[in-house]
């Protein structure tokens, strides 16, 4: 099922929105569940966690997150969002592993763990939501093991673990949700089936496919449809109105509503279109480059020009990068492990290229207090020249 197929249909309205409960691997494929002219309510930013203060037990010294908070220059102070698992120490036993979302994340103090030399007791605050319930069979396990992700000091893998964390193990409310609603719906008949029961029921979550104006996929979210309600549509005709009233919190931010404004005219052509963003809008922009557009792989040779006067954080630099690359509205890389991946073989270029760096300093000054530990103590500027060197690009700093 492609969504250009969806397009168009009975209706005055613009088909912006598929519910699509997707491949799971049966011969069906994905699932139509309806197709929507508009979604209210998609844009939320989370509410603010209550704060909480977490003692991380016996972190080892040797890891890159001790070896962050304890540096003699400059300590980190703010992890920011990170997120824990626990999981049995040894995997063969089995078990589920268990998560918790850090959210801002800030070190209060650290000392030597008392008796152990080789390890340290990190406090921390930070907001704490837990989204695997240990009731219902969801046992901690008896030989936990806990390891930390803090993508501030090491991108998408482990920052560090610990033996134990004081005052996680307490009863917290539940975030609130906000509501959803699909306005001017079409439903399918599994959505139609799903109505008949009015009661709160469990259902699998359904995909939610965001279309711009052609028809394209621009991005897909996750929604929850435990609880949903349902009425005639304020677009008349037979379509409906349908609420879900938990959703869940995978949704874009308020930040995002103007840069899919923007997108849903069809992918930018246009360089720079996310330079008048601040850096939250500027990674709602890289989230909807995923998507493409991509040439043939494997091209090589040439010289690329990178401009870097708006290139002021993380996401700018990727974007500036992919748009050197690759063109307006793509990425080459999402984090700085996807673009190495990228130069062993990834989409239209690969070294040996030149990329000529225009307003090179601007990026240079911007990032210097982004400092990478598990690179050596480097800037991002300065890690991301090191990666593309080392991979056979030549880089001219101009």
């Amino acid at each position: 099922m492609r969504s250009e197929e969806h397009v168009g249909w009975e209706g005055d309205f613009l088909v912006r929105y598929l519910l699509v409960q997707e491949d799971t691997g049966d011969e069906e494929g994905d699932v139509l569940w309806g197709r929507c002219a508009e979604v209210e309510g998609l844009f939320a930013d989370a509410p603010a966690l209550p704060r909480e203060v977490l003692t991380l037990r016996g972190c080892p010294r040797e890891s890159l997150l001790v070896q962050a908070v304890t540096a003699d220059l400059e300590p980190v102070r703010l992890l920011g969002n990170g997120m824990l698992s626990i999981e049995p120490a040894d995997p063969a036993s089995g078990g589920p592993a268990l998560f918790w979302d850090l959210e801002d994340t800030a070190v209060l103090a650290q000392r030597p763990t008392p008796g152990d030399p080789g390890r340290v007791d990190i406090v921390v605050g930070a907001g704490v939501a837990r989204y695997d319930d240990l009731r219902g069979g969801r046992r901690l396990p008896s030989s936990p093991r806990f390891e930390l992700w803090f993508p501030s000091i090491r991108g998408d893998n482990p920052s560090g673990g610990c033996r134990s964390i004081d005052g996680l193990f307490t009863p917290r409310p539940h975030r609130p949700t906000q509501p959803v609603h699909l306005i001017g719906c079409e439903p399918a008949p599994p959505l139609l089936a799903l109505l008949c029961h009015p009661l709160p029921q469990q259902a699998d979550p359904i995909t939610l496919r965001c279309l711009d104006r052609h028809g394209r996929t621009m991005a897909n979210y996750r929604l929850g449809l435990d609880t949903v309600e349902a009425r005639p549509s304020v677009l008349g005709g037979t379509l409906i109105d349908v609420t879900i009233t938990d959703p869940g919190h995978d949704r874009p931010t308020l930040a995002a509503r103007t840069v899919w404004e923007i997108w849903s005219r069809g992918v930018p052509t246009q360089p720079n279109q996310w330079a008048q963003f601040d850096a939250e809008g500027r990674s709602a922009w890289l989230n909807l480059t995923r998507v493409g557009p991509y040439g043939l792989h494997g091209h090589s040779g040439g010289t690329y020009h990178l401009d870097g006067q708006h290139a002021t954080d993380r996401s700018g630099l990727l974007l500036a990068l992919g748009e050197a690359l690759l063109g307006p509205g793509a990425n080459y890389g999402m984090n700085l492990d996807a673009v190495e991946d990228n130069l062993c073989g990834g989409p239209s270029v690969v070294p040996p290229f030149t990329l000529v760096w225009h307003h090179a300093a601007i990026t240079r000054h911007a990032l210097a207090g982004h400092i990478l530990h598990h690179l050596g103590g480097l800037s991002y500027f300065e890690a991301t020249v090191n990666i593309l060197r080392e991979k056979g690009v030549t880089i001219v700093l101009q």
